[in-house]
């Protein structure tokens, strides 16, 4: 049965290790959290851990039976069904004292919770019996957080048969998707990121786990992760065409994130909310024009309004003011805090070694990086071991790693079969051909610099759950990648959760950097970092390219004036210094966007 979780806020999924057993800390207290179900033999190796820590016989799924990444999927989710039940039923019969996990769970609520505002009310009563009556219903009251697994949609390499041919609906997220539909999680949800998948939608539509049994009511509930409300829209409609209702559209900032980053025209967080805020109810209403006559034609029973759709937002969210205020001007129905909760053990699963790297780091440490595979840029971490062992097999003139997972293979350049450009295979054979062609040394510089710096990233971010846990995964390969958003420099201690929520909720804090810019001063400023790399990059720009930067820059002004309109219809505690720093910006853009007009 789905419930509403009692917190405000969600952990969003980090990587591929960092919250892959989060559900498991954290869901028995109330709060959502996500983990990824990509990387089906990391999903084994804690399908082993957890047996044995939930004393329950492990039995293998080899990766040679048929169906194995989607049974390893279903029965990892299982467990972690079972496990947080378990957890739920201790906490809810624990005794109201000072340390108790019942405690804990009513003392992180936020403090506006009508739950909260009970457990406070039955420390007043003085009757026994009254105070009894009202205990239990505070027991009663209790509901674990959502378990959410994400499925990064562009990651779906087909798997081929031994007649290397693509086996039908086998493909990496078609399977993880069966896996999580197969599942029994009772309060859970699918995020889907990255973008649009035809081919995942569409297989979507043949699962009942999807429907809908009342007005809100889902068996398993739809969430997309969105950059804009043009994108929120298109996958809207695509999905509701099929009777599948989107309950969720979790906003997440282009640049001021974790992990990849997918950057828009120069839209920035504030007009982009704003926009969602404003045309909320035409969303609904043209999903569900869409929604309606599909499960109707489908013989399903229709329904006479709409499911509420929540709006969400992620990305460089760092104080509770920031937080109030996007729930408060923008209406958003919940915010997502991801990197801060790296430096949290009892959320999130992160080995020693990168904890305390990530603790130490400074505004220098965490780039903008060619890292992935994909092709995308990513937010990255320097100095973990994933690089330094990238670094070594360079020096050591063998570029590239080994390809034992094959989830990034998308390349086909030199082969048929795709390989991934991560791999020493493709860096071998890139830098072969480099060297045959005519360019200057320049370019020639660059694009070795541009392969050399693509990571493993399926064993980097895989690696800290198996380290942390001391648990075999991939024998000689241990090194960790992790790629936190720009805010983690602004914490700078591991920190608990009761200190996660009460800085959440404005009870405490424990940002190391009080100073800050604000969090849209920090995307913005990303954007034009952003916006002058795209320019520099450019040697013979196009009369295209100057139509897009121009774009571009009036995009970035447009949403410093709805920055500057917000100081006035919001009052912010450091306004004056918000202001300065948009027009120290705003200044800076019209330089960048003048020279450009002057050459085009």
């Amino acid at each position: 049965m789905q419930t509403t979780s009692p917190h405000s806020f969600h952990i969003p999924v980090m990587g591929i290790a960092f919250t892959i057993d989060s559900p498991i800390k954290v869901a028995h207290f109330g709060i959502n959290s996500t983990l990824s179900i990509i990387e089906d033999n990391l999903i084994e190796v804690m399908r082993k851990y957890y047996y044995q820590q939930n004393n329950e016989p492990y039995v293998p799924i080899s990766e040679k039976e048929p169906d194995s990444r989607a049974r390893r999927i279903t029965d990892y989710l299982n467990l972690m069904q079972r496990i947080v039940t378990s957890k739920m039923e201790r906490l809810k019969h624990s005794a109201f004292e000072t340390g108790s996990d019942i405690v804990k769970y009513f003392e992180m609520l936020p403090d506006s919770s009508v739950l909260k505002e009970k457990y406070h009310e039955w420390f007043s009563l003085s009757d026994s019996t009254e105070k009894q009556n009202a205990e239990k219903l505070l027991r009663e009251s209790l509901v674990p957080g959502a378990i959410e697994v994400n499925i990064m949609t562009k990651v779906d390499k087909d798997q081929l048969d031994k007649n290397k041919e693509p086996i039908e609906n086998g493909s990496d997220a078609i399977t993880a998707l069966k896996g999580y539909a197969d599942c029994n999680l009772g309060n859970s949800a699918v995020v889907l990121s990255a973008g649009m998948n035809p081919r995942l939608y569409n297989y979507m539509e043949g699962f009942t786990a999807f429907d809908a049994y009342k007005l809100g009511g889902f068996y398993k509930k739809v969430i997309i992760k969105v950059s804009d409300y043009r994108s929120a829209l298109i996958q809207g409609k695509y999905l509701a065409k099929k009777g599948i209702w989107v309950s969720e559209f979790r906003i997440e900032s282009g640049l001021n994130c974790g992990g990849h980053v997918f950057a828009t025209q120069g839209l920035l967080m504030g007009p982009i909310l704003q926009e969602f805020k404003e045309k909320k109810q035409e969303l609904q209403d043209s999903l569900f024009e869409l929604y309606n006559p599909a499960i109707k034609a489908k013989g399903k029973p229709c329904f006479g309004k709409p499911h509420p759709i929540r709006i969400t937002v992620q990305g460089g969210i760092g104080t509770s003011e920031e937080d109030t205020l996007l729930k408060k001007y923008y209406n958003v129905d919940g915010t997502g805090w991801g990197t801060p909760f790296l430096l949290c053990p009892e959320a999130t699963t992160v080995d020693e070694k990168t904890l305390e790297l990530l603790a130490k780091s400074k505004e220098n440490d965490v780039v903008r990086s060619k890292a992935s595979p994909l092709g995308v840029e990513f937010n990255y971490l320097r100095g973990t071991t994933a690089e330094t062992e990238r670094l070594n097999r360079i020096g050591k003139d063998k570029p590239g790693s080994p390809c034992t997972e094959k989830l990034l293979e998308s390349n086909t350049e030199f082969t048929k079969t795709p390989i991934c450009t991560a791999s020493s295979k493709y860096q071998k054979l890139k830098l072969a051909q480099l060297k045959t062609l005519n360019i200057s040394k320049q370019d020639y510089d660059k694009q070795v610099e541009d392969v050399l710096s693509k990571e493993c990233l399926c064993i980097g971010l895989s690696n800290a759950a198996p380290a942390l846990y001391e648990v075999s995964f991939l024998k000689k390969l241990t090194a960790v990648t992790i790629c936190p958003g720009p805010n983690i420099i602004n914490f700078s201690k591991t920190t608990s959760l009761r200190e996660m929520t009460d800085h959440i909720y404005g009870r405490a804090d424990i940002m190391q950097k009080p100073n800050r810019a604000a969090l849209f001063v920090t995307e913005l400023r990303l954007y034009i970092d952003f916006l002058k790399k795209e320019i520099e990059g450019v040697t013979s720009p196009t009369v295209r390219d100057y139509k897009s930067w121009d774009k571009f820059s009036q995009n970035l002004l447009d949403g410093i004036e709805h920055y500057q309109n917000l100081t006035i219809n919001y009052i912010l505690d450091n306004a004056i210094k918000f202001k300065r720093d948009l027009d120290f910006a705003k200044v800076e853009i019209l330089k960048v966007r003048d020279s450009q007009l002057q050459l085009g």
